[in-house]
């Protein structure tokens, strides 16, 4: 299967450019470009009320993709952010216990160690990290922890963003946690749209962060939050947009909040990102490119690299760097671990190959814009080098 002609902007934008680097910044289908457009032309035809527009037709679709492919039973439980940060730092404004207790892993994203390490920094809570390596025996370890009780916070990554590895049933672990007053967050920013997912078992009890910016092709400034009913209620970080739809109260001076996910809801926004998520979803559906299909793909060219490089025996990139083995399981990218790993990503940036590289980890993500002949000229390069 090849659908480049679909990202035709982005691709032809630097023909020469390899781009292996979908689990970082995915390119844009062409459909996001005429929804770009038709974002500035809404507000300068409707100005002040392209409100009414935005929350009466974009954001009820938005939650209605989301719905659908995370197969959750309300759609209004989504609420949207600029960036999973700032829906996260709203949940932990609910958290009213000082020091509060966080039960984590040592790899997850900076959009939350960074932040969970300045709290602990600042006396604000307490943080227990569990090492996901060794990777076969994770789940238990956390499960071990998780059982143990008096989290006020759990937050692990379906897929973890350094190494790819998957936990692929997510539920058992949030079926664990032993007191309905912890709040169960995951992570899923590198498994939406990057293979199925289904909270269809723990809708109603797990948050689940996840965005446009990666898998979802739709760029930044689109991130989601699903929001369990009965949790985290009353966010301390609170903007004027979480009070649309509130209920009216006789005591004037309670703030009210928006049912369902709209208690999340920030503050002023740029909508754009909602249109291209939008038209790249709606695109998706008449195309049939679902998250079932974008995985039997990268799967298949992940397949044939790892054959390719078995060929060429990389000394970098080869089955011995790759983590996890390939006998576990994995989301969409490659991750090599190699003491030159940066210096052979400078090597292949040289080469206008794109992929990155965390700690010591080089990063080759595949997605659905990525055919064959990207596996063929990969190949070329790297013998080149």
């Amino acid at each position: 299967m090849s659908i480049k002609a679909h990202f035709s902007r982005f691709l032809d934008a630097q023909p020469q450019r390899l781009h292996l680097a979908a689990h970082s910044h995915h390119p844009w289908p062409d459909v996001s470009y005429s929804a770009q457009q038709q974002a500035w032309l809404d507000a300068a035809s409707e100005m002040d009320h392209k409100w009414e527009h935005v929350f009466g037709e974009h954001i009820p679709s938005a939650q209605q993709h989301l719905a659908r492919l995370l197969n959750l039973p309300d759609p209004r439980s989504l609420a949207f952010g600029t960036n999973t940060h700032e829906l996260l730092m709203r949940l932990i404004s609910t958290i009213e216990a000082r020091p509060f207790r966080v039960l984590t892993t040592d790899s997850e994203f900076l959009s939350f160690s960074r932040q969970i390490e300045r709290l602990e920094q600042a006396g604000h809570c307490e943080v227990e990290r569990v090492a996901v390596e060794p990777f076969h025996s994770f789940t238990q370890r956390f499960a071990e922890r998780i059982r143990v009780g008096g989290h006020h916070l759990i937050f692990f990554s379906q897929v973890f963003y350094n190494s790819g590895y998957w936990i692929e049933q997510p539920e058992r672990l949030v079926e664990m946690v032993p007191s309905r007053r912890s709040l169960v967050v995951i992570d899923g920013y590198h498994a939406f749209m990057a293979l199925p997912v289904d909270l269809g078992r723990i809708a109603g009890r797990a948050f689940y962060l996840g965005g446009g910016y990666k898998y979802a092709m739709s760029g930044e400034g689109i991130a989601f939050m699903h929001c369990p009913p009965g949790y985290a209620e009353c966010p301390v970080d609170t903007g004027w947009l979480a009070s649309f739809g509130a209920l009216a109260s006789s005591n004037s001076s309670a703030i009210q909040y928006a049912p369902e996910g709209g208690r999340f809801w920030g503050a002023t926004f740029d909508p754009t990102g909602l249109y291209r998520f939008n038209a790249v979803m709606d695109w998706a559906r008449r195309e049939q490119i679902t998250p079932t299909a974008i995985r039997a793909h990268v799967l298949d060219l992940q397949r044939e690299l790892i054959a390719g490089l078995d060929t060429l025996a990389h000394p970098v990139l080869n089955r011995t760097t790759l983590q996890p083995p390939l006998s576990l399981p994995r989301g969409n990218f490659l991750s090599f671990r190699h003491p030159d790993a940066a210096a052979f990503c400078a090597q292949l940036e040289a080469a206008n190959v794109i992929c990155d590289v965390r700690d010591q980890c080089l990063r080759i993500g595949l997605g659905i814009y990525h055919d064959y002949r990207d596996l063929r000229e990969l190949m070329r390069r790297l013998e080149a080098l």
